[in-house]
């Protein structure tokens, strides 16, 4: 069995995937194989959607956090939308399968399709983009069904994974695997063919409890490696890309490499690891943004910033040190739309919409045809001031 060599610059150039062994230690590899692609109409915009779960409305500094700083949110938010009204559900899980479903959670819920793999005939927003010729990539907790059940990343639409099935795993911050789904990455002689790599990928740096890889930087490079290799560009036949970035904010036992620039301030110990898991997640989006800029993308590429649930009060966290939530009850989160020269700069909108609605504007967004049946409404026109783009 042999690694299939793949692209790491622009037309013919290769080179080795993320091995299975040793070699996994080196994860600026995650995300470079290419896998077959159907024609895509040009053109057409990339979609990129970071989640957060556990991020509050008032957690950024666009948002009005005032003790510590986000500048790169603060600049996506001031380079488009910034809505001050978007609802999440009241579960992790259930705001994912909402964005992914375009299905309110009551819905699910009658259906029994909550906090449970999702069902054989849900169509998530993933395979309506891939049957509309978009790759689909995902990047941290999927939560939404195991390797084994219908609900599984790669039966529900997505091209290529990286990261958890679950948020016990995905809370693990220094954990010593990474799960994968790799298309056409193995090459089986017997058979003269090609096959998926599905499983475990070891990260060895963390075995026997080692802190050497930090969970969240696996995902940020592997964002940043998903984009150089699909930029859509003639190699790629134009072929845009959707992107599911999802991070992990824990209630409790947050770990960090540092609690700098935090380390000196007067706030418990907890709160000075969330601030600094903040900072980094907002770093994540400043290095995204560049490889974006970089690869003269800038302008044909959405970005979605978001959280999927709330921070509650636990024994290490209390959400109203940092006022990151609103009144109780209130389930409103942070939400920034980036798409220049198509959604006008500095914009603030008390719009309101949920994950639910995401799908129908991502089908929009690619020109893909809108299941039916979903709660949804598309938030396009809302974003473009009324302008189709």
């Amino acid at each position: 069995m042999k690694p299939i060599l793949n692209r790491f610059h622009a037309l013919f150039a290769l080179t080795v995937l993320l091995g299975l062994s040793a070699q996994a230690d080196d994860l600026s590899s995650i995300f470079t194989n290419i896998a077959p692609r159907p024609q895509a109409i040009p053109r057409r915009a990339s979609i990129i959607f970071i989640q957060v779960d556990g991020l509050g409305y008032g957690d950024l500094s666009c948002y009005g956090q005032t003790n510590f700083q986000t500048p790169n949110l603060d600049k996506l938010a001031a380079d488009g939308i910034r809505f001050t009204n978007y609802s999440i559900a009241d579960t992790a899980s259930a705001s994912h399968a909402a964005l992914m479903l375009g299905e309110h959670p009551a819905h699910l819920r009658q259906r029994g399709n909550t906090d449970v793999p999702l069902a054989p005939a849900d169509t998530t927003i993933a395979q309506v983009l891939k049957n509309a010729g978009y790759h689909t990539g995902l990047i941290g907790n999927w939560d939404l069904g195991d390797e084994n059940s219908a609900g599984a990343p790669w039966v529900k639409g997505f091209d290529e994974f990286a990261g958890y099935l679950g948020s016990s795993d995905a809370e693990d911050f220094y954990a010593n695997y990474i799960f994968r789904y790799a298309p056409n990455s193995i090459f089986d002689e017997t058979n003269n063919r090609f096959n998926a790599y599905i499983g475990r990928e070891p990260l060895i740096a963390n075995d026997h409890g080692a802190k050497n890889k930090y969970i969240p930087d696996v995902f940020a490079n592997a964002a940043v490696n998903f984009i150089e290799v699909n930029e859509s560009d003639a190699a790629n036949d134009y072929r845009p890309f959707f992107l599911l970035v999802n991070y992990e904010i824990p209630n409790s036992n947050i770990e960090v490499p540092t609690d700098a620039p935090f380390s000196e301030e007067p706030w418990p110990q907890p709160e000075k690891n969330r601030a600094a898991l903040i900072a980094l997640i907002d770093n994540s989006v400043g290095d995204l943004r560049t490889k974006l800029k970089d690869n003269g993308m800038t302008n044909n590429v959405v970005i979605f910033f978001s959280s999927g649930s709330l921070p509650e009060k636990t024994t290490q966290i209390d959400p109203d040190f940092f006022h990151s939530n609103l009144s109780s009850g209130d389930r409103r989160v942070p939400m920034i739309v980036c798409w220049p020269e198509r959604i006008p700069a500095g914009q603030v909108s008390g719009y309101k919409w949920s994950p639910w609605d995401f799908l129908p504007t991502a089908a929009e967004i690619g020109y893909a045809k809108t299941p039916a049946n979903v709660d949804g409404t598309s938030v396009l026109l809302k974003m473009t001031g009324g302008r189709m783009p």
